[in-house]
């Protein structure tokens, strides 16, 4: 069902003859019904996959997006970094290492902002970049999804809400989205995490959409996953700390059982869903091949979004917290 209905939205994007000709012989009530079915269908999830997310914490879909639309967003981001002005931006790298002590202004406003943030070892002891600062950023986030034409777009194109509507998801919000280098050589580590750690709800709501940009690998810092254990409790919360800065509030002490971790190796294209709860991380990129990827996390507006989240966003694009 998903190859071909994404195949047929995609025959129907990429021919411009059969568009018309199909316009000619038909009537257009018809054609924007079609259209319509395509576009509101093309990624619905089956019995068979929510099955497998429900049992797993994750689900991989292979195919989700063509080489072509791979192509797009990685020109696309190519281009914001030929316009990246290290200057206008405050200096800040990222790191899930020391992830308190690095949270500053600039990474605490961006959640409506598009902000660009550097690998912790992009600088050498003097301050300078080791190399050209489009081979020295580790991420952009966190609003791609909803201020860039392009990451816009594809988000709504491929209509992220209703398959987080088949999750359980009752009102999908796109509350962050993030396009990720993995940098060649200098590509950071991710330690384990749970993404409602930083994108806490009650209840736990979150859900991570994670397309492979290029083909992810173990040599080149693929995602590692723990099966199953989105059914273990949330260990901690990132949040403001209410003196300008972070912190991790502990929840359950129960450790993550690293050795149970698996590779999900993905080729271009390939989408992840990953529940909230579900530990994840991903090595350091040491390889000479970047690992890029795009991902957008979905929130259910009808859950309560604490102030004290360390994301926030303006008035118009903010979720509810309790007292609104």
């Amino acid at each position: 069902n998903h190859f071909f209905v994404t195949s047929l939205f995609r025959f129907w994007e990429l021919i411009p003859s059969i568009r018309s000709f199909i316009s000619d012989c038909l009537p257009l009530s018809l054609v924007v019904c079609l259209l319509s079915w395509t576009l509101i269908h093309r990624m619905r999830l089956t019995s068979e996959q929510l099955s497998l997310y429900h049992t797993d914490g994750f689900l991989v879909i292979p195919d989700f997006a063509s080489e072509e639309e791979c192509d797009v967003l990685l020109k696309e981001a190519d281009a914001l970094l030929e316009g990246f002005d290290p200057a206008a931006h405050q200096r800040t790298i990222f790191t899930t290492v020391d992830q308190e002590r690095v949270s500053n202004d600039y990474f605490l406003s961006s959640g409506d902002k598009i902000h660009f943030f550097f690998e912790p070892d992009a600088f050498s002891p003097d301050g300078k970049l080791r190399q050209d600062r489009k081979l020295s950023i580790n991420k952009i986030g966190h609003a791609l999804h909803e201020l860039n034409p392009v990451f816009r777009q594809f988000s709504t194109a491929h209509n992220l809400p209703a398959m987080a509507q088949d999750l359980g998801i009752q009102k999908p919000l796109l509350l962050q989205s993030m396009y990720i280098f993995k940098q060649p050589h200098i590509g950071g580590e991710v330690r384990s995490h749970q993404d409602a750690s930083f994108l806490f709800t009650e209840p736990v709501s979150v859900v991570g959409f994670w397309l492979a940009l290029e083909h992810a690998t173990t040599e080149n810092g693929c995602l590692f996953i723990l099966p199953g254990g989105h059914i273990s409790p949330l260990r901690r919360r990132f949040l403001r700390d209410g003196k300008g800065g972070t912190c991790f509030q502990e929840l359950d002490p129960m450790p993550i059982p690293e050795e149970k971790f698996v590779p999900l190796e993905a080729r271009k294209g390939t989408l992840v869903l990953l529940h909230g709860l579900v530990p994840h991380r991903s090595a350091a990129n040491t390889s000479d091949h970047s690992r890029q990827a795009y991902t957008v996390h979905v929130v259910d507006e009808l859950a309560n979004y604490p102030a004290d989240n360390w994301l926030q966003r303006s008035v118009a694009g903010a979720p509810k917290s309790e007292g609104d």
